[in-house]
């Protein structure tokens, strides 16, 4: 397939944190409107678009999510610094001296840098530990909180990373901010531009979810409103492809496909699912890893509670750098991360839906 590194960059450059994804949905709906049936939005704002192949057959369901591990403004300081509260995971490293953009209600965007305390004002001992996330601040070029208050800017404004999209010096990887999970986001609309083309078994919903990262949230009411026969959650994953990494950690490296996740802290995988996945990637020759990530879990984990238990699994694209500014993927992993899922679709009908069921 070919790299559409021009839809990566406008998915990746969008600004969208847990419940402020608009700026998201608005692209996805833009790439996917000459291709969906309609659209399906949920009361949190994730949305999907509807493909039917066979009105009769299964009723599937693929997304990424759209939100960006994050900060929103919870404070302004008498100086005009910003405080801020994080959304989703992060950890203090790597926050410090970095530059970001605060989003206001009207849409106004606003540069600042993060900043704390200098180290040479800092006993011996408080420089060995890590900063606290309270004592971290952000400066916008303001003086005062009039000022700010003048910009426009208040508590529960967003703010984001502030990085360019760009391939590393002509390699196959790929920086930027948002991979987690903007390259699901994308998977998702590949999928949905493919079935379109070539047909299917299935009544598809292809789509991508909101509140991912502060707790699997729009997976739950998605599930809810669309009901589907399996599920499958696309997201990323931790690679051990870095110094100090083990293959205890992880054995997956850049470059070698998409991960089929067995294990995390959200789920253990449907077994009929997951060997219907793994015997589609293996026929179709398309390489692929196993993942068990204890740490960390993706909308799956929501999807295979809701209703009466649907059948669910994750499959993930490797990613350098998660929950940070700057974060790294390969290209061949996202083109075999497509090719997996519409080899998967091309698969699925009532009959092997019976036979993913049974294996269960």
């Amino acid at each position: 397939m070919e790299m559409n590194e021009a839809l990566l960059t406008r998915l990746t450059q969008a600004n969208g944190i847990s419940g402020n994804e608009k700026a998201v949905r608005e692209v996805f709906k833009d790439e996917t409107k000459e291709v969906a049936e309609s659209f399906v939005q949920d009361g949190l704002g994730s949305i999907y678009a509807k493909h039917t192949g066979n009105p009769d057959g299964p009723r599937v369901l693929m997304a990424g999510h759209m939100d960006e591990v994050d900060f929103m403004v919870s404070q302004v300081t008498d100086k005009g610094f910003i405080k801020f509260v994080p959304i989703g995971g992060w950890w203090t490293q790597v926050i410090l001296a970095q530059q970001v953009t605060i989003t206001n209600s009207a849409g106004k965007t606003f540069h600042g840098v993060t900043g704390s305390k200098p180290p040479h004002v800092l006993s011996a001992e408080a420089r060995k530990k890590p900063v606290e996330m309270d004592d971290i601040f952000i400066d916008i070029g303001a003086t005062s909180n009039d000022e700010v208050a003048a910009w426009g800017i208040k508590p529960g404004d967003m703010i984001t990373p502030y990085i360019e999209t760009r391939r590393l010096n002509d390699s196959p990887f790929l920086l930027g901010k948002a991979w987690d999970n903007r390259i699901g986001v994308a998977v998702a609309i590949e999928l949905l531009k493919a079935a379109a083309e070539t047909g299917h078994e299935t009544v598809l919903y292809a789509g991508a979810t909101v509140q991912e990262e502060v707790g699997l949230r729009g997976a739950k009411t998605s599930a809810h409103l669309i009901k589907p026969d399996l599920a499958i959650a696309l997201d990323t994953g931790i690679p051990g492809d870095t110094p100090g990494m083990t293959a205890k950690e992880s054995d997956n490296e850049l470059g070698k496909g998409p991960q089929i996740m067995v294990f995390d802290h959200s789920m253990i995988s449907h077994k009929g699912l997951r060997e219907f996945v793994v015997q589609v990637a293996e026929t179709e020759n398309i390489p692929y890893q196993f993942a068990f990530t204890p740490g960390g879990g993706t909308d799956a984990g929501s999807f295979h509670q809701s209703l009466d238990g649907i059948p669910s699994l994750a499959i993930t694209i490797p990613v350098r750098y998660l929950h940070t500014h700057t974060s790294i993927i390969h290209e061949e992993d996202y083109k075999n991360t497509v090719k997996l899922v519409v080899a998967i679709l091309k698969h699925l009908n009532p009959e092997s839906l019976h036979t993913i069921l049974a294996n269960g």
